[in-house]
């Protein structure tokens, strides 16, 4: 399967989603994804953060799913001509 390399814009809508460690939570459910956060803006009550996430592609929607589920807002920074 093909490895994937995508960079992301994570919301954290409302202090719930800012105090919950999702990131950390995603990092267990889907330990084969890496993921580096390039940037960040955090304050009590909302959060972003830049987001580079590699792996199986597979693995790297699960973990982009799992975000969501979670209340997080997930967009990708960067489109492929395919996700146009």
């Amino acid at each position: 399967m093909a490895k994937i390399s995508r960079k992301f814009w994570f919301t954290f809508p409302t202090k719930t989603q800012v105090q919950r460690p999702v990131i950390w939570e995603m990092s267990r459910k889907f330990p084969e994804v890496v993921f580096d956060i390039r940037q960040a803006s955090v304050q009590d009550e909302i959060g972003i953060m830049a987001v580079l996430l590699e792996g199986e592609a597979e693995q790297v929607r699960g973990a982009v799913e799992y975000c969501r589920v979670a209340g997080l807002q997930v967009d990708p920074i960067e489109k492929t001509v395919i996700e146009g």
